[in-house]
Formats: structure tokens, C-alpha cells, sequence
């Protein structure tokens, strides 16, 4: 048996998002000609650092449906802040019959939450948070859309305009310290024509 050269597997890429199929479904659409038969894919992405999105499409097959989704997915994408490795605070948010509650829990919790919830804030990278479903719907498409809805309502931009007027203040603090030489300069000269007269 001749020995062959040995064949290296080239590395795959991993992709920029993790994506996971929440809901598929056979849906049909009665029409004059009659029945006309698609799929429904819904579809959670996230790259696991704080991105994340969700996309709902037919199609004709499940993988077309899939592929459409994912490109919607990508339009939706979103990004959810981290602050102590937690959301940063309480919130609510209904849409439709689905209504959700997310609050931020301590670190080494992980994420306390069920069904639909607990998917898209893995996806999302959070490390600790606590969620409930507040309504009875067990709709997934609802739920997935109160929580993005409830991602929105995030408000963590005090701190970067408060930064910014520290160093704003420091930077006017330093240009009277650099002036200052120079006054000194020009009165060291008057003393010297004081001295000589």
C-alpha cells in the first residue's frame, strides 16, 4: 500500500453569530388556485457579547425560510449593555398578549429564566440575570418580541457624558498652568530694569 501525503483539514471559520431556531413551523395560505404550503422559521442570533437579533420568514422550504430569517436577523440586531456582569437595571415591556419582567441578578447566579427568555439573553452574552413571563401566552414569537422590546428601554449613557466633562474640565484646569510661566518671565524682566536704573 503506497503511503499518500497526509491531508491537512483546513480550519473552519467561526462564524460572526450563533444562531438557534426558537420556532418552525407549517403554515398554509388558501388562495383561489388552493392551498399553497410554506414554512415559518423564527430565529434568534448573537454573537455572546452583547449583539443580539431575531428574525421571522417563509419560505417555500425550511432551509430558504431559515437562510431568509437570518438575514432579517441581521437587520434587527441590537445590543444589550453589561455593567457588573449583570443588566444594568429593571425592566418591564408588553407587546401584545406577551408581557416580560428581566431584572439584573449577583454574579455566579447565571441566568434564572425560561423558554424563549433564556435563549435570547444567552445569545445576548449576559452572565447573571433573573427573568419571568408575566402573561399566559406561551406564544414564542410574542415573548421573543416583549424582551427585545424590553432590551430597548435600556439607559446606560449618563456615564460616557460625565467622562467627558472630567476631562473637559481637567484640559481647562491645565491651560492657566501653562500661562502662568510666562507672566513670571515678563515680571523677572521688570525687576532687572528696576535693578539697573
Amino acid at each position: 500500500m503506497a503511503k499518500g501525503k497526509p491531508k491537512f483539514r483546513q480550519k473552519r471559520e467561526k462564524p460572526e453569530f450563533d444562531q438557534l431556531i426558537v420556532d418552525l413551523a407549517r403554515v398554509t395560505r388558501v388562495t383561489k388556485g388552493g392551498k399553497q404550503l410554506s414554512f415559518r422559521a423564527c430565529l434568534v442570533i448573537g454573537d455572546r457579547k452583547g449583539r443580539v437579533g431575531y428574525g421571522v420568514e417563509k419560505g417555500k422550504d425550511v432551509q430558504i425560510a431559515v437562510q431568509k430569517a437570518f438575514n432579517q436577523a441581521k437587520k434587527n440586531l441590537i445590543t444589550v449593555p453589561v455593567v457588573n456582569e449583570t443588566i444594568p437595571h429593571t425592566v418591564e415591556a408588553k407587546y401584545k398578549a406577551g408581557k416580560v419582567l428581566i431584572k439584573p441578578a449577583p454574579a455566579g447566579s447565571g441566568i434564572i429564566a425560561g423558554s424563549v427568555i433564556r435563549i435570547v439573553l444567552e445569545m445576548a452574552g449576559v452572565p447573571n440575570a433573573s427573568a419571568k413571563m408575566l402573561s399566559k401566552t406561551n406564544n414564542k414569537i410574542t415573548n421573543i418580541k416583549a424582551t427585545f422590546k424590553a432590551f430597548e428601554q435600556f439607559k446606560v449613557k449618563a456615564k460616557p457624558k460625565a467622562a467627558k466633562k472630567e476631562t473637559q474640565e481637567e484640559t481647562k484646569a491645565q491651560k492657566p498652568k501653562k500661562s502662568a510661566p510666562k507672566k513670571t518671565a515678563a515680571k523677572k524682566k521688570e525687576t532687572k530694569t528696576e535693578v539697573t536704573a
